[in-house]
């Protein structure tokens, strides 16, 4: 299971990048991806859309379930990443390339996990 240091992450899998202290891409880890199995839809969220920690902002189809991916941070909705509407499969590939959406003005950032605490959380 492929965790990366330089990211931080919730409870539900999802990982947040900061770019600065007010702006974050947001994707799957790659521990979703792999219990998800093999995407084949994404629906992303509108730019402009104010979010909150827990808010549904995009969900993922498999061949297994759809699942809803949550706002790990507040703020706006910056940009979101068009590639994935044509090639979900590239969250499989590589979670850590295909993220789902930029938030910036980031007003809440509370709940995050470490790669060690995340790890852990895993394991369980």
């Amino acid at each position: 299971m492929d965790i990366r240091e330089d990211l931080f992450y919730t409870e539900s899998h999802e990982w947040v990048k900061f770019e600065d202290d007010t702006t974050a891409l947001v994707g799957l880890s790659d521990f979703a991806q792999s219990e998800l199995g093999d995407l084949v839809f994404v629906n992303l969220p509108e730019e402009g859309d104010e979010v909150a920690i827990g808010d549904t902002i995009a969900d993922v189809e498999s061949v297994k379930a759809v699942s809803d991916v949550f706002a790990p941070v507040g703020g706006t909705v910056a940009a979101v990443n068009e590639e994935l509407l044509d090639a979900p499969e590239k969250i499989n590939e590589a979670p850590y390339e295909a993220w789902l959406c930029k938030i910036e003005g980031i007003s809440d950032k509370t709940g995050l996990m470490n790669a060690d605490e995340y790890e852990a959380l895993i394991a369980k």
